[in-house]
């Protein structure tokens, strides 16, 4: 999971500039209350992300949280998205995350019929290929451009899932992009 900031309508600081960005932002949202917690409230995004190991084909949803209940639900949406594709899931390498600790995620699991394996603590290495995916994803989409909204840059995500999937050369597929490693796939060869 990718935890990013919501862009505030006009657009945020990276291509706003401070002032404006900063501007943009206290006109989206009304101010918090005073105390402990002051300051405008905008919110995060969380891209729950789900890549095959061998092929590097990803699947990603934008949510509003990192619930339990939404990363399992994500989960059996991506079993059936790999199983259109002609891939079963078997395993999956979460790290030690509250949802993926969860008995509710465990349970999601034994009813898919996957196995639930975990990463180190603290050891973002053990999950590399997941970790260069979400560095790929913010530089070629999250803050690819110049956004006006939240709202458009979640609808550009689709996008730029199909054009990484089906049209980027990726190293670890000898230069041709994750689809080239499934030969199974409906209307491949047409």
């Amino acid at each position: 999971m990718k935890k990013l900031g919501n862009i505030p309508e006009g657009g945020g600081w990276r291509f706003v500039g401070r002032s404006s960005g900063e501007t943009n932002r206290r006109s989206t949202v009304p101010e918090r209350r005073q105390g402990k917690n002051r300051g405008p409230l905008l919110g995060h995004a969380f891209v729950h992300t789900v890549i095959d190991d061998h092929t590097r084909i990803a699947y990603a949803e934008v949510h509003d949280d990192e619930t339990t209940q939404t990363a399992t639900a994500v989960l059996a949406r991506a079993v059936a998205w790999y199983a259109e594709r002609g891939t079963t899931v078997e395993r999956v390498l979460s790290d030690n995350g509250g949802c993926y600790r969860s008995g509710h995620w465990h349970t999601t699991c034994d009813e898919l019929g996957i196995t639930v394996k975990k990463t180190r603590p603290y050891r973002p290495q053990t999950n590399g290929k997941i970790e260069r995916f979400h560095r790929t994803m913010a530089d070629g989409w999250a803050y690819a451009r110049h956004y006006y909204s939240e709202a458009e840059r979640r609808a550009a995500l689709a996008g730029w899932l199909h054009e990484y999937n089906h049209h980027r050369p990726h190293s670890a597929t000898e230069g041709k992009p994750p689809i080239s490693r499934l030969t199974n796939v409906p209307d491949q060869y047409s």
